[in-house]
């Protein structure tokens, strides 16, 4: 299946549906349509999409519908929150009911660090939490090692100034970041410590190919 246009992609998925409940605690944001479009974009010209698709961290499905329409054939979301999932699975019938093409997506429901799949060769998607809140620290770390683990190659995104620490994560686990490009992340005023109406966070997103933990 050929893929939409990037723009085109973009303004499809920004018909999604946001976080119905949104939790602090997991860092719930919504992946901007723009950017998700960027990396579902770069993944297809990369040839990336022809294999397995995981989104880690699935959240509302953003990059796993977005990766979907796209042309990937079979992607999987996988996400720790139920009411994500739903958010998720209705989003899925939105973009599907305006396209002619079948898109098969599955949702599943586990905690990325303790997840079902075996190595697989997939290529990763992934927005993970930042680890902006108390307790949460290094979450992006955990993520970057299930990559390491089932992916061939993955597309991740992270706060601003984390290029150092996954460029090295990368080199100990056997991978190489071929792609970093930097990326705007707004930010509404959702949870009780948000001070503004809206804030801007700059992100960095990188695509790494994976070829095994060295011996």
């Amino acid at each position: 299946m050929a893929g939409l246009s990037r723009r085109t992609l973009a303004r499809r998925l920004e018909s999604l549906d946001d976080f119905a409940k949104p939790a602090a605690e997991l860092e719930q944001y919504l992946t901007p349509p723009e950017l998700a479009a960027h990396l579902c974009h770069l993944a297809r010209l990369q040839g990336d999409l022809e294999r397995q698709v995981i989104d880690l961290g699935t959240g509302t499905g953003m990059l796993a519908i977005g990766a979907s329409l796209s042309g990937a054939e079979r992607v999987a979301g996988i996400d720790v929150d139920d009411g994500a999932l739903a958010v998720a699975r209705r989003n899925e019938r939105t973009a599907v009911a305006a396209d002619d093409c079948e898109h098969a997506l599955e949702w599943l429901r586990g905690d990325v660090t303790r997840h079902p799949f075996s190595r697989t060769d997939a290529t990763v998607l992934s927005n993970p939490p930042f680890g902006a809140q108390r307790g949460n620290r290094h979450a992006d770390r955990r993520f970057l090692e299930t990559a390491s683990e089932i992916a061939a190659v993955s597309y991740t995104i992270h706060n601003e100034g984390s290029q150092e620490f996954v460029e090295s994560f990368a080199s100990d686990a056997g991978g190489d970041v071929t792609h970093a490009f930097r990326a705007e992340f707004p930010l509404p005023n959702r949870f009780d410590f948000h001070t503004e109406a809206q804030a801007t966070l700059a992100a960095e997103a990188f695509r790494i190919e994976w070829s095994g933990r060295p011996p």
